[in-house]
């Protein structure tokens, strides 16, 4: 029997609340275990694996962004397929001023039935499941889950998404004249950051380095960060594979202490004082023996390559740092 026969066996008019409640827990459940709680991304064919009362039941849409079954009136995932940068999407969502996530409308209409299942689900609070593309070879996503529609811009087609708890979710959430408004904006945005960006961005940028170290090639991914090159604080501080490297811990941390620099060429360069410096194994094989040295990792799509300018501010900060 296909997914969408045992789909379709399961299907009454319409599932009970209670029904609808449990598959979406079960679900953003067995995504946490499956991904780590959201450090894997997975395939289309694994993201397939999910069985509720034991059939497959389909988590993502196949063709359309939103995917809504047929037993529910709400959505239960969105997606956002991955592209290459520099490469538009079908549908270019952007984060706004506030730091929250816009999700655009499908299509102009606002009646179009996705976009209504969106509406559903923001109107009920409903948790949903956030499938985002972060490499294709094949296509990956990283599902961040639970996320929650909590609020819809007409004029500009499109709804503001946030992964959060229900707890923050209630009016005062969205209501203009609450006192806690702009703590709750301030709340959302940090959670925005912590729990969709920096998973997303440490995904791409793993996958685009085949998960090894581009300093010196170490490849057990528990080891492995997502590293800035240009911190997430400034403003060309993107959370994009342009603006990250793979590095190993020791080598992170180095980076950010201004003990490693890495120049627009690639080369590394080690800080002169260490240089001098007799000490332990990883010292002297971990740095020094780095001093001067190409990269041992770059991500094979010229693309998916640090930008050369986001290098260089990286390097005249690491040049500042060790001016005697």
């Amino acid at each position: 029997m296909s997914v969408l026969s045992g789909e379709i066996h399961m299907a009454r008019d319409l599932w009970t609340a209670a029904e609808d409640w449990r598959l979406r827990h079960e679900a953003i459940d067995w995504l946490k275990l499956r991904t780590n709680d959201g450090a894997v991304p997975l395939t289309r064919e694994e993201i397939k694996d999910f069985m509720f009362d034991g059939r497959p039941f389909p988590l993502q849409a196949t063709q359309q962004g939103i995917r809504k079954p047929r037993q529910l009136e709400a959505a239960l995932s969105i997606q956002t397929v991955y592209r290459s940068p520099g490469q538009p999407r079908p549908y270019e969502d952007t984060i706004g001023t506030d730091g929250l996530i816009r999700y655009m409308w499908q299509g102009d209409n606002a009646q179009n039935p996705d976009n209504i299942a969106l509406r559903n689900a923001m109107e009920h609070q409903l948790p949903l499941i956030w499938f985002i593309g972060v490499g294709i070879g094949p296509a990956l996503y990283q599902a961040v889950c639970p996320v929650y529609v909590i609020d819809e811009e007409e004029r500009e087609k499109r709804f503001v998404i946030t992964p959060d708890s229900e707890e923050l979710l209630s009016p005062h959430a969205t209501d203009q004249n609450s006192v806690f408004e702009e703590t709750v904006k301030r709340y959302l945005k940090r959670e925005t950051k912590i729990r969709l960006h920096q998973p997303v961005f440490r995904s791409t940028v793993l996958r685009a380095y085949e998960r090894r170290c581009a300093v010196c090639n170490l490849g057990h991914q528990e080891l492995l960060d997502a590293a800035h090159i240009v911190p997430d604080s400034h403003e060309l501080g993107i959370a994009s594979v342009t603006n990250g490297l793979a590095l190993c811990k020791i080598h992170h941390a180095a980076f950010d202490a201004a003990i490693l620099g890495i120049r627009p060429d690639h080369v590394v360069q080690i800080r002169s004082d260490l240089l001098d410096e007799i000490d332990g194994p990883m010292l002297e094989h971990g740095l020094k023996e780095r001093h001067g040295q190409k990269l041992m990792m770059l991500p094979n799509a010229r693309a998916e390559r640090p930008r050369t300018d986001l290098l260089e501010m990286a390097y005249d900060r690491f040049r500042s740092a060790n001016v005697a």
